[in-house]
């Protein structure tokens, strides 16, 4: 997991070629302007998802884990939190979903090993597939529009 301001992106370019080209579309787009909904960058190798919504309380939706993609996750206004657990062979509540891409893992009996961060607007996260995640957190509940770039990184 990486966690920076997008004006310190190019201390991220190596990682892989679409994590460079979706930080410059993060950089270079008009994102408070952009309609919600997927857009397609690279087909689907590279794909951004804008979404509005409030955020939610901790253990209201599972940690996920993805294996074929990383997500690049930019806030355009607002701030959320996010729990955060490095994989270690957790115990899942539901299968692996090959068209989404995406594992959950229960809260309940991952909660005493994750760590909470929040992001503010103009800030990004990287989660590469071996980083559990849930995004989306915040108590009171605030709006937040964030793009979601999904990354391919493994074709398997």
């Amino acid at each position: 997991m990486i966690i920076d301001k997008l004006e310190n992106r190019a201390n991220y370019l190596m990682l892989h070629p679409r994590v460079k080209a979706a930080l410059d579309f993060l950089a270079s787009t008009d994102l408070a302007s952009l309609p919600t909904g997927r857009h397609n960058i690279d087909g689907d190798k590279l794909f951004a998802i804008v979404d509005e919504y409030n955020t939610k309380v901790p253990g209201s939706s599972p940690f996920e884990s993805h294996q074929r993609y990383a997500d690049v996750q930019f806030i355009v206004s607002g701030e959320e939190s996010f729990g955060y657990i490095p994989f270690a062979n957790q115990p899942i509540l539901a299968p692996y979903n090959d068209q989404r891409d995406y594992v959950e893992y229960d809260y309940e009996s991952n909660k005493a090993d994750a760590s909470f961060i929040q992001l503010k607007t103009g800030m990004f996260a990287i989660f590469l597939p071996q980083d559990l995640h849930m995004p989306c957190l915040g108590v009171p509940p605030v709006k937040v529009r964030k793009v979601v770039c999904k990354v391919l990184i493994s074709q398997e």
